[in-house]
């Protein structure tokens, strides 16, 4: 009977459209049916939601536009199906290319200096928030949705729903990218070995405490050393208690931006970021929107005693702790080599490989039973001793779907609906299913995630938990993503390969994050290239003034080796369900 029911509702939607478009509502019923499944949306909204897409897409039937993003499961999946399903739909075709991250950032830093249309929407991370909102060379979608874009927009969006909004939102309180993709960066660990009753035993008898998921940085280093040195092998593998990576690549600067600085404790209170200090070391004082420095003799913390251990801890660890060809891997080769199976835990690993840590025996992934079930969880990142509560914990990164002015109008309204097909509620939940990279609460509250969460090792918990706040992008603080970036990565290779030490190499960080804001601070003086939003830097005082005011930059600690402490897995994701 429901079968007929819903046969009877296509009909009527069907009969209220014109000709042509009835063909494109047989073809959405036919993606609802084969592919959009399970979704958030009944069969009847998703027919509604369709219809919609249809009829604002009729100006823009026969035109092909051209996109870009990096290359992610989930961005896979929106270039070889839902372009296919968009295009048999609306009549847009659809060219999503995808590409290195560091690839889509250039391109994305050529549209914006040259102001030529190279592609009509990017997936361009949410840490250019504070470039996009202070350039005002991307599309402010709070007014664009209101104005020239209304007619596209569509009435089903619900904003509200997605969970990365506040990473999107500029000092201004207006909207400039929408989420399409997230990512956290958690702790993750073998719970296997972990619950093995002699390997317990012997890690009590040498450190004094429980072996469990570590909540600070001491723990994670006691257990690093624990795997590495002491147990050394299980079931005849060589085994390692530590992964990351350190090849000088771009990568290398992302390592470090993405938030590690606050997970040691570096930044201010603040979420999503620390005010006035965040965790890449700028300062920009509160209801300001003029950062005023990267140096600690600015009042920024760059090149702080918490900046300086955390460098050095990644350092040593890698050093140290991690399998010896850790040091020359890049991003995209660390975090899969954990399918090898001979790492114990990771401090850094991002829930973007997810998808590939879940792959069956057969494909080679030796971190899953026989039956699939994951060896491994992901619990919170571990926080360092210059940490506090109230600061954020880790990076988590929010690819959003981005417009340029320089993009002609009609191009751009053909590309906005193609980001909102693709983000829609009608396709959400089952994008999420493939990419497992969540932007929605209804998609992550979904019935069938909660079947699939004991597979996922933690990850449904997490972003479940109201915990997930804690995690967050790259903020307002910084005022020209793509400028100061690609300074990072040069410095901490430095430090890798022994020419500078941790403390030499934040200190010419900082100081080269400053000569690039007085050239930016120069500019938005002269010209208002950044809306008069961009630094004004404060004049150079003794770093001791600044280390004895409250709050970021801190202090040297006397100990920065505090005890380690552990919770038991099970009694975290409860705390983690309460957001403690």
């Amino acid at each position: 009977m429901r079968r007929y029911l819903l046969a009877a509702v296509a009909a009527a939607a069907l009969t209220s459209v014109n000709g042509d478009v009835r063909a494109d509502m047989a073809a959405a019923e036919r993606w609802i049916d084969s592919e959009f499944q399970p979704s958030a949306l009944s069969r009847e909204e998703q027919l509604q939601e369709m219809e919609w897409f249809i009829k604002a897409a009729e100006p823009f039937q026969g035109m092909e536009i051209n996109v870009l993003s990096e290359t992610i499961p989930t961005h896979e999946y929106e270039s070889k199906t839902l372009t296919q399903a968009f295009e048999e739909i609306t009549g847009i075709k659809v060219n999503h290319q995808l590409l290195g991250e560091g690839e889509v950032v250039q391109a994305v830093q050529t549209q914006m200096q040259t102001k030529r249309n190279l592609y009509d929407a990017y997936i361009n991370d949410s840490d250019l928030i504070g470039t996009h909102s202070r350039l005002q060379l991307a599309v402010n979608l709070t007014d664009w949705m209101e104005g020239d874009g209304k007619d596209v927009t569509n009435p089903m969006l619900d904003v509200d729903d997605f969970i990365g909004k506040s990473f999107t939102t500029g000092p201004d309180g207006k909207l400039y990218q929408l989420p399409g993709q997230q990512f956290a960066n958690l702790y993750w660990f073998r719970k296997d070995w972990f619950d093995r009753p002699e390997i317990k035993s012997q890690f009590e008898d040498i450190y004094g405490y429980e072996l469990g998921v570590p909540r600070n940085w001491s723990a994670y280093e006691d257990i690093a050393e624990f795997f590495t040195e002491h147990v050394k092998e299980i079931d005849g593998v060589r085994v390692y208690g530590h992964m990351d990576y350190g090849k000088r690549a771009p990568d290398l600067g992302w390592r470090m931006t993405d938030a590690w600085l606050s997970m040691a404790g570096a930044g201010s209170k603040g979420l999503p970021n620390g005010v006035p200090v965040d965790e890449w070391g700028i300062r920009m004082e509160e209801g300001t929107c003029n950062p005023v420095g990267a140096s600690v003799t600015r009042g920024g913390a760059a090149n702080g005693p918490a900046a300086v251990y955390a460098i050095r801890k990644w350092d040593e660890w890698l050093r140290k702790y991690a399998p010896p060809a850790a040091a020359s891997y890049d991003f995209y080769q660390s975090l899969p080599a954990l399918s090898q199976g001979n790492v114990a835990q990771q401090i850094f690993w991002y829930t973007a490989f997810t998808a590939s840590m879940v792959k069956p025996q057969s494909e080679g992934n030796n971190t899953v039973d026989a039956e699939g079930n994951p060896l491994w969880r992901m619990a919170p990142s571990p926080y360092g001793p210059y940490w506090e509560d109230g600061q954020k914990l880790g990076y988590q990164d929010a690819g959003s779907w981005t417009l340029f002015n320089s993009t002609p109008v009609d191009r751009r309204k053909a590309a906005w609906l193609y980001a909102q097909f693709v983000t829609s509620k009608t396709v959400d939940v089952k994008k999420s299913h493939v990419g497992l990279t969540f932007i929605r609460d209804s998609s992550v509250n979904h019935e069938s995630f909660t079947e699939r969460a004991p597979k996922l090792g933690g990850l449904v918990e997490f972003y479940r938990s109201p915990d997930r706040v804690r995690w967050s992008p790259t903020g307002v603080n910084v005022p020209d993503y793509p400028k100061l970036a690609q300074i990072w990565w040069q410095q901490i290779g430095d430090v890798n390969s022994g020419a500078f030490t941790p403390q030499e190499a934040m200190d010419r960080l900082a100081s080269e994050m400053d000569q690039v804001m007085a050239r930016m601070q120069s500019a938005d003086e002269r010209a208002g290239t950044y809306g008069g939003c961009g630094p004004r830097l404060n004049e150079e005082r003794e770093a001791s003034y600044w280390l004895e005011q409250p709050g970021s930059p801190k202090a040297k600690l006397a100990n920065e080796k505090p005890q380690g402490e552990t919770i038991a897995y099970e009694e975290l994701i409860q705390q983690w369900a309460q957001g403690n």
